[in-house]
């Protein structure tokens, strides 16, 4: 069976029906979609559209929503950045990673500024399951090391380029960064806890229920 997209609102083409997500990862493997847990031990979800604390203060994801995805290559290499910060007694709490295209479109109505938040005309990382929001724990206290603002912070104190924090501060940061544009991932600019994987495969923008990925035949989450 061939796979088809249907064009959103928005003119973006995009992957409704499993089927033609399933067809995709037939032709290249590299489009499975990888549930993070099931190849990263000990890696913490803090799922933050799944509740309420979010910048919408509502939930965005299905009640109960416990799973998250990368797309192969990229949750391989998120896999060798939390090997890495596990030897130095540190590790990965995720606060996003694949994210329906249905719900950039619910963001995008309320804010409209693509600094913070993705163009519905383009399609987003998250949409096509190359970009994470994370940041670093300590493993002895289990406590996010200090970063300066919290996650989804709209303001210039967010940027990688804001440097009027303490010092403790700017190098928790560069050590995130370092570690993972070591493997790979690019930072984006307006956000210290963003980073993506490039789009090097046309990577397809997808909107299904990450339940719907889970319990897929093909699914690479086993």
């Amino acid at each position: 069976m061939a796979q088809h997209t249907v064009t959103s609102q928005y003119g973006v083409p995009i992957i409704k029906d499993i089927d033609s997500y399933l067809e995709t990862v037939k032709q290249d493997s590299c489009k499975g979609m990888t549930e993070l847990r099931s190849i990263i031990p000990g890696i913490v979800y803090d799922l933050r559209y799944a509740g309420t604390n979010n910048f919408m203060h509502r939930r965005m994801y299905p009640k109960n929503t416990k799973l998250t995805f990368l797309r192969a290559p990229a949750a391989t290499a998120l896999q060798k950045v939390q090997q890495e910060l596990n030897a130095q007694g540190y590790g990965l709490k995720i606060f996003d990673a694949y994210r329906p295209y249905s719900v950039t479109v619910r963001f995008w109505e309320l804010v409209k500024d693509e600094r913070y938040v993705a163009n519905p005309s383009k399609g987003s990382g998250h949409n096509r399951g190359l970009a994470v929001d994370l940041t670093i724990i300590n493993l002895s206290t289990g406590k996010e090391l200090e970063m300066g603002t919290g996650f989804d912070n709209f303001t210039d104190s967010a940027h990688h380029n804001f440097t009027q924090l303490p010092q403790s501060v700017l190098n928790n940061r560069k050590f995130l960064k370092d570690t993972m544009e070591k493997y790979g991932f690019s930072l984006f600019d307006t956000e210290w806890w963003h980073y993506y994987w490039p789009n090097d495969r046309n990577y397809e923008v997808l909107d299904l229920e990450a339940k719907r990925i889970y319990i897929s035949p093909f699914s690479l989450h086993r």
